[in-house]
């Protein structure tokens, strides 16, 4: 374990505040400074912009510049991404415009399952607050800089956790989900690297769905938000379906809005961009409303 630095100069499409509160993660805290610090792997990070650098700090066991690069997906163009769909209409350009710092992470295939199983009809403080505490239970503890930090079990540490257990964590409904999904990648049933080689985006879904607590909404969201990095989904919560129905549909009534009209509309107006359009309309009303 080390301690690191690594300094990001004239960095573009890059916004802290943007990143981490766009709703894909839940293991980033704002300090007094502005800066977020969070756990990736087994490293606490602490990223924070001064002008136009990002300064990365890390205490951990892996080199930070490549785990940078790899997290915060730095080798992806954003300005030509925004540019394209910024071209689509004037709502996604101004969507745009609202959160223009955001980048789609890398997070762990494995962590983001549980996290967005556990994220189903919940609030924010509360997901976070249950992963924490399933991490200081069955991760492995970090000290730095007089703070104790935590890692995310791996799938055998969970596994050693009963529905009893959890259920002791608040975890409420989603206990069962979270023990069955867990037992289920223990044991291979579904194999989450033959996930990653899987090019069909549509069979990586199919076998996210074969998890207990995995709907259409938060296989979106693995598949969105995780090292699968599939851009071509449009996650559907209420917040998403109000936009589009604001923006394009214009039903009187946006609870009679169907699912399959906005995925249809998203596909044919956004392409294979879809998710990060979807990400851009998310923050601009939710963070408006």
């Amino acid at each position: 374990m080390q301690e690191q630095q690594y300094i990001l100069k004239n960095a573009t499409s890059f916004e802290p505040k943007h990143i981490f509160e766009c709703g894909q993660c839940f293991r980033w805290d704002e300090e007094q400074d502005g800066s977020y610090t969070g756990i990736v792997k087994n490293n606490v990070i602490n990223v924070k912009k001064v002008d136009s650098s990002i300064i990365f700090l890390s205490y951990g066991a892996d080199k930070l510049e490549q785990l940078a690069i790899d997290y915060f997906d730095l080798n992806r163009n954003y300005e030509e991404i925004k540019s394209t769909l910024s071209k689509i209409d004037i709502y996604l350009e101004n969507s745009i415009k609202y959160g223009s710092g955001i980048r789609i992470l890398n997070q762990d295939l494995w962590e983001t399952i549980i996290s967005f199983i556990i994220s189903a009809n919940n609030n924010i403080p509360r997901i976070k607050g249950i992963i924490n505490r399933i991490s200081q239970k069955y991760g492995n503890k970090i000290e730095w800089k007089g703070k104790k930090y935590y890692t995310f079990p791996t799938v055998e540490n969970l596994a050693k956790a009963s529905v009893e257990d959890l259920r002791a964590l608040g975890l409420g409904f989603r206990d069962v989900r979270v023990y069955e999904t867990t037992h289920k990648v223990l044991n291979k049933e579904v194999d989450l690297n033959k996930m990653h080689e899987e090019k069909d985006t549509q069979k990586v879904r199919d076998t996210l769905l074969t998890l207990s607590g995995v709907g259409p909404k938060v296989a979106d969201c693995i598949l969105l938000f995780s090292t699968l990095k599939r851009f071509d989904v449009f996650p559907i919560d209420v917040w998403v379906r109000r936009v589009m129905n604001e923006l394009y549909i214009k039903n009187e009534d946006e609870t009679k809005v169907n699912k399959k009209e906005i995925e249809k509309l998203a596909k044919e107006k956004y392409g294979d961009l879809e998710g990060l359009a979807q990400q851009y309309l998310f923050y601009w009303k939710r963070d408006t409303a």
